[in-house]
């Protein structure tokens, strides 16, 4: 399916609505997709009482998260693109379907725009009424220093989640279906966590949809110890191991991590990444199982197969949870779900039949899941849509280098997300603005009565006012966040949609027009509302980079009172040499900062593309955002 040779799921444009789809037909007798969503919810969910758990991530790792929806294990799962966290109103949108009245537990893996995509949904919920907890996997420790006992802080928590999520899904899951409350299911979730360590091995890359050559590369005859499910780089290349040598490699860079052993008995897991066959996944377990009795550890229900896989990788990973009473319990409980299942046949009396119940809700094709088509400008275009329109045109045409440069990190899919992104908001910007027909002079008469004619601005549909171009970048930014997903999504989705803010704040200030000084302000609003949300800050290697010359020269252009037209430009050139310039910094920020200087001498594709974006804006505006 991921090879060089594209299989029948090979069209990177519709894959993940094709295989949820596929997933939903096939398995109709235990999960359902979740209307107008890139998600699935259990049959068994919602029960009225019961937490619901809430697991996701990218496409691209079958059966996470998925596969594993059912009765005993998740109550549902959002899923982003390839390699990408889903939106935050994808995140939403599926809690909602899943949630009983007993609150929502996420859990999913440690990776930025997870966090924040996730996070953001807990937020909207949260004002909802809808109690939530969150607890993130942690369990890979190649990406990050083992925990240390007392310490005021835990330096682990910058690992990221990897195969050790199926035992915290599971046991969470099952101490939801037993009837624990919302704490106590987090607190389960976070002891399994706690207990769970892995290690994983690469042999080869992989392969996305379309794509005619691997992600990543692994030289011949050599493999990758530490490497992760995304292709980020490993500890350290060895010599191929045989099945033998490659167990002792596993078990040896588990055994120092692991927490207290209490009474031996370790839940075991054998993941395989996706190309690894079977049969040397057990010819790998046979010695395992042996170093493990060896080092006085008991396995226990011990499972060899794929679980969280990275397409068609070649590699395995071992994950140990360490095992008390409880845990134990937990882990040996019932489950159902389309990719595992503990005990056969239908549990708690429900039926579930074969045909789907939902096939006449499916998506309709204007539906948020259907793909957006290439934009293309038109004559009625307002001044908002024709920026965008031009941005989305100039980051196209650079999709491939952005992926080159995204792909020093090991993940390559910025350009591809990106460009996804822009034309989700060249849609929605088109679909909320005024056409170009409404002429200025309306604008600025139905402006003239301060915050209630900027209101009634908006209404009307003013070209280019402040009211109008807020609202449009704000629909903007929530379908390119909703549509690009990952941590690049979430920041360019917060950047439009908070720009829009500001300027919406300035029309219900008084100040229809959009001059310098407006644009500076709303800039700056979008600059503090991107710190907050990414957590990073100038000068670790992201957009940030790019993103602060441009509003520290935005606004001294205001300062010595330049227009729009003049001033843009000049701000944009300079975000330009920023981000040229970011090559000489070395990653301390998201996936990349695991490679350390590894990243040095490439620019940095968000501060790229958004030079990108903000240069194509500039060649676009007219003598002024309103010409009145």
């Amino acid at each position: 399916m991921s090879s060089a040779s594209p299989g029948p799921g090979g069209d990177a444009a519709t894959f993940r609505e094709d295989w949820i789809e596929g997933l939903a037909d096939a398995y109709a007798r235990t999960v359902r997709r979740v209307p107008g969503t890139y998600g699935v919810v259990g049959r068994h969910a919602p029960r009225p009482g019961k937490v619901a758990v809430v697991i996701g991530g990218g496409s691209g790792h079958y059966p996470a998260f998925a596969g594993l929806v059912g009765p005993g294990f998740a109550d549902a799962a959002a899923i982003g693109d390839v390699f990408a966290s889903p939106s935050a109103e994808q995140v939403y949108r599926t809690a909602r379907a899943a949630d009983g009245g007993a609150g929502v537990l996420f859990t999913y893996g440690n990776y930025a725009g997870d966090v924040m995509h996730f996070g953001l949904a807990a937020r909207r919920l949260a004002a909802e009424g809808v109690d939530t907890r969150t607890v993130l996997v942690t369990d890979d420790v190649a990406s990050g220093p083992a925990p240390i006992e007392g310490a005021p802080v835990d330096p682990s928590k910058d690992r990221r989640g990897v195969a050790g999520d199926f035992f915290v899904f599971k046991t969470a899951g099952a101490a939801a279906d037993r009837g624990d409350d919302l704490d106590s299911v987090a607190r389960v979730a976070r002891r399994a966590n706690a207990m769970t360590r892995t290690f994983g091995a690469a042999f080869a890359g992989c392969t996305l949809p379309g794509a005619s050559e691997p992600l990543f590369t692994v030289n011949e005859g050599t493999m990758e110890l530490g490497m992760g499910i995304h292709g980020e780089p490993g500890l350290r290349s060895t010599k191929r191991l045989d099945a033998e040598e490659l167990a002792e490699a596993l078990v040896e860079n588990l055994l120092p991590d692991l927490p207290g052993v209490g009474d031996g008995r370790v839940a075991v897991l054998l993941n395989g990444l996706g190309r690894t066959k079977y049969e040397e996944m057990f010819a790998c377990y046979r010695h395992v199982h042996r170093r493990l009795a060896a080092a006085g550890l008991r396995p226990f229900r011990p499972e060899v197969g794929e679980f969280v896989t990275s397409f068609d990788m070649a590699g395995v990973s071992l994950s140990l949870m360490v095992l008390d009473d409880e845990l134990a319990e937990l882990y040996d409980a019932p489950c159902d779900t389309p990719a595992f299942r503990r005990t056969p046949g239908p549990r708690d009396g429900q039926d579930r039949g074969d045909v789907r119940e939902d096939a006449d809700r499916r998506p309709e094709p204007e539906a948020a899941v259907a793909a957006t088509p290439r934009p293309t400008p038109t004559d009625a275009d307002g001044p908002v849509t024709a920026a965008l329109q031009a941005g989305y045109e100039l980051v196209a045409e650079h999709e491939d280098e952005l992926g080159r440069l995204d792909a020093v990190a090991g993940d390559g899919d910025h350009g591809i997300g990106i460009v996804r992104g822009l034309r989700a908001a060249v849609a929605a910007a088109r679909a909320a603005e005024p056409a170009k027909s409404m002429t200025a002079a309306d604008s600025v008469d139905a402006a003239a009565g301060g915050a209630e004619g900027a209101e009634a601005a908006e209404g009307a549909g003013g070209a280019g006012g402040a009211a109008a171009a807020g609202a449009t970048l704000l629909a903007a930014g929530l379908a390119l966040a909703d549509a690009s997903g990952g941590a690049s999504g979430a920041l360019y989705g917060a950047l439009l949609a908070e720009t829009g803010a500001g300027l919406t704040r300035a029309a219900r200030a008084g100040k229809p027009r959009i001059d310098t000084e407006t644009l500076a302000d709303a800039v700056d609003a979008a600059f503090d509302a991107v710190v907050e949300l990414g957590g990073a800050r100038v000068g670790e290697k992201t957009l940030l980079d790019a993103l602060d010359p441009f509003r520290t020269r935005l606004r001294a252009e205001a300062a010595a009172g330049a227009e729009p037209a003049a001033a843009w430009p000049a701000a944009a050139l300079d975000a330009t040499r920023a981000a040229e310039a970011t090559a000489t910094l070395t990653p301390a920020r998201g996936r990349a900062a695991r490679m350390g200087s590894l990243g040095y001498g490439h620019a940095d594709a968000g501060a790229t593309s958004l030079a990108l974006l903000l240069t194509a804006v500039g060649r676009s505006l007219a003598p002024s955002l309103d010409p009145a």
